[in-house]
């Protein structure tokens, strides 16, 4: 059984929220210098690509949408609000926007061939742009076969005037600047080639469709305001010059269609009237032809004032009703009778469709002879009436066509600003840093998250497992360990010395030698109970400093003027004889293999009173041998020799032979390593132990160093570590 606390409820319990953001302070100071590395690395490669990074343009026109009308004969008053109508925005920007647009500025600029200097990689472009020649190509023709479209090409500059084309590695086409060069359904014609900074060229040839959606992509076309009938059109691209070009030919385009848009409703316009002239000229005879036939033949009937004025009031209906009924024919083409125009168009036919028959009824009050002259000269002033208008109209639309101008007109023509608009610089800076820090932030939270190791012996005390002492840090033994290193490598140098000591030697007063001090003191009060004066040492997994721990313990006891033996029993990595200077010939090994006495096995040290049994040559079955008799007997005739008999052993977790150990010794300590070993990993080693029914007194906390978030989150203002090599 293991001898353990019952666990104290402490304020750092009753306060964990309050707690835990305290200790995300501490974790972020103790990583302050990785968080500012990283943050400046990140913000150099901000710096790094603003100036690297290929500078995009915009071009940017300014155009006006004016109120449009539908083509149809001026109206007034009601009918005139009625029919005329505006071109929105939204339309008109599609209509830009529209593969007929675009397509036709793809076809007039040849935008299917593109061609890109190839410059060295990274710097390279960034060299060319602040040379002093550019880079470019003239291209009369460029075909290729259809495998080989929207594909990568090269083109090689062998010198002034000759190139050639490769594809796939393979050389195509070959040829000479100014000249048709054709091979199978490879063509080429260079015009010109300017070659300031390289000799190649990627050439690729665009189907018309991936043209027109690239640049369509570049496009953007939005209204400033609302229903002001502006529009903003922009491209972006990194080159400026022909974003610019591109730009001025969409407007330009734009302009184009909208005028012959409008020409082609006034000539649809047109048609229809001449279409019904003949017609209506043959009933305007027809009624007059009538008219007279008939007042001959009654020998010249007059109408009297009131039939006059109805006569008056048929023909003004007659006439409406015409001109409604031309209405309806152009609405007919533009929209269908669910339309709200169509739908007012036809109620106000129906008023005066129900208007004219109630005056047709008081008509047909009148004597015969009235009605019938009435009649005819309606149809003849009627038939008059329209034809008149229809000769109006055809002038009027014969006039509007040759002097169709859209209702489309740029205010401002293309031009590229003088200022990159991407990448901004400050900007992408900016954003480079603060991803930084937030990467490194988050790297050191994750890595805190998934480090749980033991950062204070509060920890420890909480689940109820005794702390004996905290170990601090010692640059001091950082070196020393730096020199051991050297020399269990076998390395030969000057700047090797021949004998590395302790740091209870080398630097007694150091803060590790202190608490080592406090833990002598400790083991003194803990050891009266025992069973025997053996001491054993173990560690859960290796690292820990355990070998460091029991050989300057042993020198801490020594110096107290007692007699001590530290004993390695790591027979498989063991080193305290590089710690102690005492030769790793005739060690336990080979005592419990029979072959050395026990006076070859213990060797004497520099330290008085202190006494070393080294691990030996490294055996086969280490277990099988700590298991012999010949192991506890040597224990109990070191235990009557010395006052303290020290055992080193390898950590419980990897290996058993620490439970063989525990069983013939009295006291049993662990090293536990400083942010290493989970708390849940200490209770695992002390559970391995009482299972083999071996009882550990407590822990030794070592490998502390001072950390802002041990001593937010528990209140220390005393950490150290100690950085020392184990296994």
């Amino acid at each position: 059984m293991s001898e353990r606390n019952p666990p104290s409820n402490t304020s750092h319990n009753n306060n964990e929220d309050e707690i835990d953001l305290r200790r995300l302070i501490g974790v972020l100071l103790d990583a302050k210098w990785l968080i500012i590395g990283i943050t400046f690395l990140f913000m150099l490669g901000g710096v790094a690509y603003a100036l690297l990074a290929t500078p995009i343009y915009k071009a940017d026109a300014l155009l006006q949408v004016e109120k449009k009308s539908s083509g149809m004969p001026a109206l007034s008053g009601e009918m005139a609000d009625m029919f005329s109508q505006e071109s929105e925005a939204d339309t008109e920007i599609q209509i830009m926007t529209s593969r007929m647009v675009i397509g036709a500025v793809v076809d007039q600029l040849d935008l299917t061939t593109v061609s890109q200097p190839d410059y060295m990689p990274i710097v390279g472009e960034f060299l060319a742009r602040r040379s002093e020649g550019n880079d470019e190509l003239t291209i009369n023709t460029f075909k290729v076969p259809q495998y080989a479209v929207g594909k990568g090409t090269r083109l090689t500059l062998l010198d002034a005037n000759r190139y050639e084309l490769t594809f796939d590695d393979e050389v195509v086409l070959k040829g000479k600047i100014g000249e048709l060069a054709e091979q199978g359904d490879w063509q080429l014609e260079l015009a010109r080639a300017q070659t300031s900074n390289t000799q190649t060229f990627d050439l690729t040839k665009l189907s018309r469709l991936q043209a027109i959606n690239n640049w369509n992509a570049r496009l953007s076309v939005g209204e400033k305001g609302k229903k002001t009938g502006i529009l903003t059109a922009s491209i972006t691209y990194h080159d400026g010059e022909q974003a610019t070009q591109v730009l001025d030919a969409i407007t330009n385009e734009y302009m184009l269609q909208n005028i012959r848009r409008n020409a082609a409703e006034a000539q649809k316009s047109l048609d229809f009237v001449q279409e019904q002239l003949p017609e209506l000229k043959a009933e305007l005879t027809a009624a007059e032809e009538k008219l007279n036939q008939y007042r001959l033949s009654n020998e010249s009937v007059d109408l009297s004032l009131e039939t006059k004025g109805m006569l008056e009031q048929v023909i003004e209906y007659e006439k409406r009703l015409n001109e409604l009924s031309f209405k309806e024919a152009e609405l007919a083409r533009l929209y269908t009778e669910q339309h709200p125009q169509y739908q007012a168009l036809l109620e106000q036919k129906e008023r005066l469709q129900n208007e004219k028959k109630a005056l047709t009824e008081q008509i047909n009050e009148l004597p015969e002879t009235q009605q019938e002259v009435l009649r005819l000269t309606r149809d003849v002033e009627v038939n008059q009436q329209i034809y008149l208008q229809l000769l109006n109209r055809m002038q009027e639309l014969n006039v509007m066509k040759a002097g169709t101008v859209g209702n489309v007109r740029i205010l401002d023509e293309a031009v590229v600003q003088p200022e990159p608009v991407a990448p901004k610089k400050p900007l992408v800076i900016i954003i480079a840093t603060f991803l930084g820090g937030m990467l490194s932030v988050g790297f050191v939270f994750v890595q805190a998250l998934f480090n749980r190791g033991v950062e204070n012996a509060e920890q420890l005390e909480e689940v109820g497992i005794n702390v004996y002492a905290s170990v601090p840090k010692s640059d001091v033994q950082l070196k020393l360990e730096e020199q051991i290193a050297k020399q269990r490598k076998g390395r030969s140098s000057k700047s090797v010395p021949s004998y590395v000591p302790l740091l209870a030697v080398a630097e007694p007063t150091d803060l590790a030698v202190e608490a080592l001090r406090g833990l002598r003191t400790s083991l003194h009060f803990a050891m009266l109970e025992a069973k025997n004066n053996i001491l054993m040492i173990s560690g859960p997994s290796p690292g820990v400093g355990k070998s460091f721990i029991t050989a300057n313990l042993a020198v801490v006891l020594a110096q107290s003027g007692k007699k001590v033996v530290v004993v390695d029993v790591d027979l498989r990595r063991g080193y305290l004889h590089a710690l102690l200077h005492s030769g790793n010939e005739n060690g336990l090994s080979d005592y419990l293999a029979g072959e050395i006495t026990t006076e070859q096995l213990i060797k004497g040290t520099e330290v008085e009173g202190l006494d070393a049994i080294n691990r030996g040559t490294a055996p086969p079955n280490p277990s099988e041998l700590l298991m012999h008799e010949r192991f506890k007997n040597l224990l109990d005739e070191l235990s009557a020799q010395y006052d303290y008999v020290l055992c080193d052993t390898p950590p419980i977790l990897a290996v058993t032979d620490a439970a063989i150990v525990g069983r013939y010794t009295g006291t049993n300590l662990l090293v536990t390593g400083f942010a290493q070993n989970p708390v849940k990993e200490v209770e695992a080693t002390i559970s391995r132990f009482d299972q083999n029914g071996v009882t550990i007194k407590g822990t030794i906390l070592n490998k502390v160093e001072r950390k802002a978030s041990s001593y937010y989150s528990y209140g220390y203002g005393y950490g150290y570590s100690y950085k020392n090599s184990d296994e």
